[in-house]
């Protein structure tokens, strides 16, 4: 039976602490193997997150795993309420967040089952908010490289272990959605040499930097988008039939990731604020400093 409970603010973040977060996207709406698993709903000043976070035990490991596009798979790329996902994870005390997703190829030799491991983005969406910070206070992180290296590399080598077939690089252009591709625009995709393509993670991975926090994402390929001569178009049916096939591997991966996990950050992740907030804190108006406390709060002591 899982507990259920509210938290919020410092109370989340002092009472319900978890190490690590795992976001999973299509196909993956629980996390196997969670050990004195208890669900929460946690306010955000930036509104609720997409579903309850459930917290546990995990190879020994404080997890609070959130399912991205809700349980039952009723939010649209563009509905997710992405600041106050990561922001609930910031509350909970998680400072490595591992994304599960699901994703198209855009190149031959990434086939349909295999995983590849993000190191870089291209953002091409147009109606979401990206950031945490306006109102009075203007803050420009680095981004050059929106992955944390320490995190990626734990989950290309516990795919390994876990044989599953893995690309350790690869770029992933995020699309709005909820559409898939025109032939056109995937053909420019594949001239332009990027590897997969997918609706989420470039915001994410941005509010997580913003929010010090690590990230990492594992890119599950579940078809060929639209481009491949024997594929000439993607169904929604096509996509989850492989994910079901791929969830167990998933489901292994990050078990492994965890088990694998340093205990300390050897990244720059948790101080991606320390040289990025431009505004003098003294001209920040009170409101925009209270709803931002969860993550800016060591800047402003």
């Amino acid at each position: 039976m899982t507990a259920r409970a509210k938290a919020t603010g410092k109370e989340a973040a002092s009472k319900v602490a978890a190490d690590i977060g795992i976001i999973g996207g299509s196909g993956l709406y629980s996390m196997a193997g969670l050990k004195d698993m208890r669900e929460i709903r946690v306010k955000t000043p930036f509104g609720e997150p997409s579903d309850a976070i459930v917290l546990g035990t995990l190879e020994g490991k404080r997890v609070a795993f959130l399912a991205r596009h809700g349980r039952g798979h009723r939010i649209l790329p563009s509905e997710i309420n992405f600041r106050a996902n990561i922001c609930a994870m910031k509350q909970l005390g998680v400072e490595r967040v591992i994304s599960v997703s699901a994703v198209g190829s855009l190149q031959e030799d990434l086939r349909p089952g295999e995983f590849l491991v993000v190191d870089q983005f291209v953002d091409r969406t147009k109606s979401r908010v990206s950031t945490f910070f306006g109102g009075g206070l203007v803050a420009h992180v680095t981004f050059d490289k929106p992955t944390c290296g320490q995190v990626s590399a734990v989950l290309a080598d516990a795919s390994t272990h876990c044989g599953v077939k893995v690309h350790p690089r690869g770029t992933y252009v995020c699309i709005e959605g909820p559409q898939f591709s025109t032939l056109a625009e995937a053909h420019v995709h594949r001239q332009l040499r990027f590897e997969v393509i997918g609706m989420t993670n470039v915001t994410e991975a941005k509010l997580a930097r913003e929010a010090e926090l690590c990230y990492a994402s594992i890119a599950m390929i579940t078809d060929y988008d639209c481009w491949h001569p024997e594929h000439e178009s993607v169904t929604a049916t096509q996509i989850i039939t492989t994910l079901n096939q791929n969830a167990e591997n998933a489901q292994k991966v990050l078990r492994e990731a965890v088990r694998a996990m340093p205990k300390e950050r050897s990244c720059k992740c948790g101080a991606a604020l320390r040289h990025a907030l431009v505004t003098d804190l003294k001209l920040v108006p009170a409101v925009t400093k209270k709803r931002l406390a969860p993550i800016i709060g060591k800047y402003l002591s």
